[in-house]
């Protein structure tokens, strides 16, 4: 699909976040998982394990460069779920490899309503930066990717998933794009691999909740 039409269908994109974190995301950039692993001297059997596990609470990490960082909670997803949906012979710790290389973005207020407002959120402080998806598309759309599911839950009726799951925004037109999975799709997650650097020329609003 064009980047006119992703904008077009979602001129803005929501990532949720800890409270307190934009400073350290000013300073860095939007990492993934993976990338503040890297930053942040993680030892490396501690590193591996946090990349390929599921993590039942938030995570926080120090460095005395950089000060302290909080990992999200994967509370969503079951290791034991997993097993039953995957494709291409991924493992658990694979799927949640995958995960952890890549930066999550809601692409509508319905989607970032469900989850700020689901069970296991509700009461949490959480920080929601707004990104203007025309400026997002500009700076970075050769790491773009568009995903037709909740990649990171299996509540409920766990959708399959495997390594087409996540497709390069310029693989496709939108219509091919719907019909994937062998339905029409729409776009419930845009994802942007390894990290959105110089965030703060992209984000127009900083919402607290």
């Amino acid at each position: 699909m064009t980047l006119n039409e992703l904008a077009d269908l979602h001129p803005y994109l929501f990532h949720v976040t800890t409270p307190g974190a934009w400073a350290s995301i000013c300073q860095h950039g939007l990492l993934s998982t993976k990338r503040l692993l890297a930053l942040f001297e993680v030892d490396q059997a501690l590193r591996q394990r946090l990349q390929t596990s599921r993590r039942a609470a938030a995570v926080s990490l120090y460095h005395e460069q950089y000060g302290n960082v909080v990992l999200n909670d994967n509370l969503p997803l079951s290791e034991k779920a997993l097993l039953h949906c995957l494709d291409d012979g991924l493992t658990p710790g694979q799927w949640l490899e995958i995960l952890n290389e890549r930066v999550f973005f809601w692409p509508d207020e319905a989607g970032l309503a469900s989850m700020l407002n689901a069970r296991m959120n509700k009461n949490r402080p959480r920080e929601v930066l707004v990104i203007e998806t025309n400026r997002l598309t500009a700076k970075i759309a050769d790491r773009i990717e568009l995903s037709p599911i909740n990649s990171g839950s299996t509540i409920r009726k766990p959708a399959r998933r495997g390594l087409h799951t996540f497709t390069p925004i310029k693989a496709h037109t939108y219509q091919e794009w719907q019909k994937l999975r062998g339905r029409r799709d729409r776009i419930r997650e845009v994802v942007v691999r390894d990290a959105v650097e110089a965030i703060e020329e992209v984000v127009v609003e900083i919402r607290q909740y």
